[in-house]
């Protein structure tokens, strides 16, 4: 295994946002690789625009604002997503994001989501 290959795949999130066009939104960057054992993605919310509450079954979420501000709301209570801010979204409890007036950039981590499978109906 080369050095760089112990490295890993990686990214300046500073770079990448400079370099994101003005109004681009969602996934700005992502984990790639078929042998990784993590996802994570650099999110941007446009100003005042949110991501529906859902739940997610199977994975938690660790989330760590990256620039602007919005609100991250898990399990019916309301945190503030800003630069810094490290929460973790444990699985099954409902989850959403809002961004504020300027928008928000957020990074999300989580194992790697398994295969699809048939499950019973809620």
């Amino acid at each position: 295994m080369t050095d760089e290959q112990a490295l890993g795949e990686g990214a300046v999130l500073d770079e990448l946002l400079r370099e994101a066009a003005a109004d681009e939104a969602g996934a700005l960057w992502r984990l790639t690789g078929a042998e990784r054992q993590l996802d994570a993605n650099l999110v941007r919310l446009r100003p005042d625009t949110s991501v529906a509450e859902h739940v997610e079954p199977d994975l938690d979420v660790l989330v760590l604002g990256i620039a602007g501000q919005g609100t991250l709301r898990c399990g019916g209570v309301a945190h503030a997503l800003e630069a810094g801010a490290l929460r973790l979204l444990p699985r099954g409890a409902a989850r959403g994001v809002s961004a504020g007036p300027e928008g928000v950039v957020y990074l999300t981590v989580h194992r790697r989501r398994p295969g699809m499978a048939i499950r019973p109906r809620p």
